[in-house]
């Protein structure tokens, strides 16, 4: 499965956003620009595709910025990608129906729908909150020094 630019940097965008979610506080694209590397005009079309998609909400002017719509432990992966994967969750075109209707079927059914309902499970059981978790446990990782 290829997962576009456009998919993995809303994914760390939102994530980075998840992070301080507690704060309460709404937060800029140009610190989450300068935070994780990426274009601020690149995150400002993800954040576009995530604001359309209900999984943030804006405020305008100086104190403006992005804030997550719901809490970390609501947003599932599944969530975020559909948001700004448009073709991800799209459904196979027919291949060979006019001429083999049950070389179609047989392929629809046992391979692109089985695919389909597997990566849609799988995204649906990841929260937000689970990718925080993990990224905390790199980030105490790459703190520790060890002394001989």
């Amino acid at each position: 499965m290829r997962i576009s630019a456009k998919g993995r940097y809303a994914l760390a965008a939102i994530i980075s956003m998840a992070q301080n979610y507690n704060n309460g506080e709404y937060i800029t694209v140009i610190s989450i620009s300068e935070r994780l590397g990426i274009s601020k005009i690149y995150l400002e079309q993800v954040f576009s595709l995530l604001k359309r998609g209900g999984l943030v909400n804006s405020i305008k002017g100086a104190q403006g910025g992005y804030h997550l719509a719901r809490t970390p432990q609501q947003i599932t992966v599944f969530d975020i990608m559909s948001a700004v994967e448009l073709s991800l969750f799209e459904t196979a075109g027919e291949t060979v129906f006019a001429k083999c209707p049950e070389i179609e079927t047989a392929m629809r059914v046992f391979a692109f729908d089985a695919l389909d309902n597997a990566i849609k499970t799988t995204l649906q059981r990841i929260t937000l909150n689970d990718l925080v978790n993990e990224a905390e446990k790199y980030k105490k990782d790459q703190g520790l020094m060890y002394f001989i």
